[in-house]
């Protein structure tokens, strides 16, 4: 079978959980990636507990009706453009996120991410899946951090929940990652690993992020409530992989790997449950890591040990900083 002919699975856990988590009207959740996979299972709970939607996406027919299903919900939810492999495009999305949400934005969900794509550059030269599931991210973080500090100071709490994965395993960051050597990576030849280093290598960024921006932000932002935590999906029947296969991940090794997590995927329902419990739970604290236990096995979420890598975590947050053109991460105006 190919990926796009894997029946979605029964969803195990996902009614269970939501049903343990509190209204959120008043709220405001943004969320990247959201017209389908895990970001849209994110963005349909918590609009149906009360929040406010921000759907963070690139301008696309998927996102317009993404859009028009929340809304006929009867769901509170704005789309606003934002192209995740342009670095312009974020920055122009981060004064229109922040003129949509005067009241602040209470969890900012950094969920997009691509697969398994071939060694290509985006506009701004980095490696289309690091700045993808990263590096836009990381600025598209800093950009928005003073809705941040408004929702804490109005309601007490506010979160960066970061998407990591089970793929994160493997070698430590490397700096020519998130450098801008976008197409100069190691290629696609046979037998194609150079792609899924690629992508372990952002995944792992997501999980080091996290636990770089717990330590780095202002002590004043803390006390405030604000907390950066991390999920992961487990093996998932999201779609992406399907759209792996569409970008040309048909060689021996992309079949073998997109077919191994199929057969044992859980839903996406189950699959988001990760995210949703770290932008959602109550219980959450600062730092925490949520999703499936083990190493690949599908299950329900819950939090994960501590996976912090000092040497990373600056790595990722020196050149990270450098590569998005970021000087004063966390804004000049004073955090207290």
């Amino acid at each position: 079978m190919s990926p796009r002919e894997y029946p979605p699975p029964p969803s195990v856990h996902y009614d269970a959980t939501v049903a343990t988590l509190p209204r959120l009207d008043g709220r405001t959740v943004a969320i990247t990636g959201s017209t389908s996979g895990t970001g849209a299972v994110l963005a349909r709970t918590a609009g149906r507990l009360g929040a406010r939607l921000l759907l963070l996406n690139r301008a696309s027919d998927r996102a317009d009706a993404s859009l028009d299903a929340l809304t006929a919900e009867g769901i509170d939810a704005t789309a606003i453009e934002c192209d995740l492999q342009s670095f312009d495009s974020v920055r122009a999305a981060g004064p229109a996120i922040l003129a949509a949400a005067p009241e602040g934005i209470d969890v900012l969900c950094n969920n997009a991410g691509v697969m398994g794509l071939p060694d290509n550059s985006t506009v701004d030269g980095c490696d289309v899946q690091m700045q993808t599931n990263h590096l836009s991210h990381f600025l598209l973080t800093s950009l928005v951090w003073p809705a941040l500090r408004t929702a804490a100071d109005a309601r007490g709490e506010a979160r960066v929940v970061n998407h990591s994965s089970g793929a994160r395993r493997g070698k430590p960051l490397e700096a020519r990652y998130f450098e801008a050597h976008g197409g100069d990576l190691g290629g696609d030849g046979f037998p194609g690993f150079a792609k899924w280093r690629r992508y372990q290598q952002s995944k792992l960024a997501n999980l080091m992020f996290t636990y770089a921006l717990s330590d780095r932000m202002p002590e004043a932002d803390k006390a405030r409530g604000i907390k950066s935590l991390a999920a992961h999906p487990g093996p998932t029947n999201s779609g992406l992989q399907a759209k792996t296969a569409r970008a040309g991940g048909t060689r021996l090794l992309d079949r073998y790997i997109l077919t191994r997590t199929l057969k044992v995927a859980h839903s996406v329902e189950d699959g988001a449950l990760g995210i949703i419990r770290a932008s959602l739970d109550p219980a959450a604290k600062d730092g925490e890591f949520y999703g499936p236990a083990g190493r690949g096995e599908p299950g329900d979420a819950v939090l994960l040990p501590s996976e912090r890598d000092a040497a990373s975590e600056r790595l990722l947050w020196e050149i990270s900083s450098a590569t998005c053109g970021i000087e004063d991460y966390f804004g000049s105006r004073a955090a207290g």
